[in-house]
């Protein structure tokens, strides 16, 4: 945690100049820097972060990375989307991958390079593989020329030669094309020579099929590697030709297979999907409850719902997994739906399994690392907090208690405000309490006029200093008696202290504050899993 007082507030000011993404001048300057950082993390260079908006990006939304570009800073450009890319800084790897492609065809040779030889670093799965080919062709498009020289050509041939043999089978049969590609393609275009015996036969196997591979290692004497890699495609072309449920079973049992590599008919099996759910990644788990449950492969009281349960609040499975509770609860909220979001798919909620998700959250509070800042989060409670966020299933109610409840467990100085009436009104949300008294604690809490400047004028009038005030109100539309940057402008004078304010307008479908150039103002409409990153991001100088 950060030490508390005024020497301490000075540190950080000073601190806060030189490590801001900024790189100089007014530390709240919005340079072309933060604006990249921005890009990175969610796809836009202003100041809003749109939750669920999955638009793709062009060069249109791009122009702080083409000044540095142009500014001879190309290096430093990748530098900053490897850090994106592999630190979890990320809302979208989208972003990621564009502005490499884009630095990839660069006129500077030293960005070229840098950029095909972060491609490894970057695109870390077949899929980051194709989104970035893809990117490259659309942005050639308009320069009427082909994408495949020499440079592109050795990167991808890099990318699979440098590959683990067995991790790379695994990674050509469960995820074979993608946006138009396919590894037959890049191996192809690539003109891929094989870095060893291993390489090469999955590169067969890719561009001539299991046939081919067959007759050409039927009589080889092989190293161990091929022999493993060998075993481990034969077991794939084995279940995929399967009709017998057993062996199907045994075979995904035995190598730890996934839907991916199984046919649609397989699918249809209820023994297959509880032989799936055994190793199915955590995250996969939580969102095809509601269907498992729905088809009865998920029964109360019977083994594999036991299973599940004991997986869902398992603190090595949850930490091995990296489950956000924010994940956790929005998982928990749609399985309470009783339905998919087409209305097709209709279940009745296992009461474990509800159990096991709420006992789940609490746990995966304990693996978030804290940031160590000192937090305000103030809801405003002034209209009604029975909205439902935009995309999801849950109250407004609900995610502000589920908002307030991450930080107070994870962030020790942590205070929670809630405001109506024009005033700061009493609120007891605490720590130690569940989800469900968090929400009824702030529904009781009667409504009436808003003002969101609130939080900021009582933090500054009581001598309280306030590193980030994260502000959740259902208004889409904000009111103020004052302006909220010139409130935090005069909150930072009088505390020393480095303070970012972040507006989540929960139910807000675009509207932002104010157009502001203060690097520490940013808004949030509708609220997802990526707000959190985004507001983990800016506490700490990132964006």
């Amino acid at each position: 945690m950060e030490p508390s007082g005024s020497s301490a507030a000075a540190a950080s000011s000073s601190n806060h100049a030189q490590n801001s993404t900024g790189g100089g001048g007014c530390p709240w300057e919005v340079s072309d820097k933060a604006r990249l950082c921005r890009f990175l993390c969610y796809g836009s260079e202003d100041d809003i972060y749109t939750a669920r908006e999955e638009g793709r990006v062009s060069t249109e939304s791009t122009g702080a990375l083409l000044s540095l570009l142009q500014e001879g800073r190309g290096t430093e450009v990748v530098e900053e989307i490897k850090r994106f890319a592999q630190d979890a800084r990320a809302v979208r790897l989208g972003p990621s991958f564009f502005a490499l492609a884009l630095c990839s065809q660069h006129s500077e040779l030293k960005t070229r390079q840098a950029a095909f030889k972060a491609l490894k670093e970057v695109c870390r799965s077949p899929a980051h593989l194709f989104s970035f080919i893809q990117y490259k062709k659309e942005l050639k498009e308009d320069m009427k020329c082909g994408i495949w020289g020499r440079a592109l050509r050795k990167a991808v041939s890099d990318w699979y030669n440098e590959q683990d043999a067995l991790s790379l089978a695994a990674a050509v049969t469960k995820c074979k094309q993608r946006e138009g590609w396919s590894h037959q393609d890049l191996l192809r275009l690539s003109h891929t020579k094989p870095a060893n015996e291993a390489i090469a036969l999955i590169s067969k196997y890719v561009t001539k099929g299991w046939k081919e591979v067959q007759a050409a290692y039927a009589d080889k004497e092989n190293s161990e590697e091929v022999v493993k890699v060998l075993s481990y495609l034969e077991v794939v072309e084995k279940v995929k030709h399967s009709c017998d449920e057993t062996e199907v079973i045994n075979l995904i049992e035995e190598h730890k297979l996934e839907r991916e590599q199984l046919l649609t008919d397989h699918l249809k099996s209820k023994q297959v999907w509880r032989a799936l759910l055994k190793e199915m990644p955590l995250q996969s788990l939580l969102r095809i409850l509601g269907k498992m449950t729905s088809n009865k492969i998920l029964e109360p009281g019977s083994a594999e719902t036991r299973a599940v349960c004991d997986r869902i609040q398992s603190e090595a499975a949850l930490k091995k997994a990296n489950i956000h509770p924010f994940s956790l609860h929005l998982a928990s909220e749609n399985y309470k739906r009783c339905q998919g979001y087409q209305g097709k798919t209709k279940w009745t909620p296992d009461s474990s399994i509800l159990i096991a998700m709420d006992s789940a959250f609490y746990k995966s509070c304990m693996n978030l690392e804290p940031v160590g800042k000192r937090f305000i989060v103030a809801v405003d409670v002034s209209s009604s907090l029975s909205s439902i966020v935009p995309g999801t299933s849950i109250s407004t109610a609900v995610a502000a208690a589920a908002i307030t409840m991450i930080f107070a467990r994870t962030e020790v100085d942590t205070q929670v405000l809630v405001y109506s009436e024009g005033a700061l009104v009493p609120c007891t949300v605490t720590a130690d309490m569940t989800l469900a008294e968090a929400t009824v604690e702030l529904v009781k809490i009667p409504g009436g006029s808003t003002d969101c400047t609130l939080p900021i004028k009582w933090a500054t009038e009581n001598g309280k200093a306030v590193d980030v005030f994260i502000i959740l109100t259902n208004n889409p539309l904000w009111t103020f008696t004052a302006s909220p940057v010139e409130s935090l402008r005069k909150h930072r004078e009088k505390s020393g202290a480095n303070s970012k304010l972040v507006m989540c307008g929960l139910t807000s479908i675009g509207h932002a504050i104010a157009d502001t150039e203060d690097r520490g103002v940013l808004s949030i409409c509708g609220f997802d899993l990526g707000a959190l990153s985004v507001i983990r991001n800016l506490a700490q100088d990132l964006i």
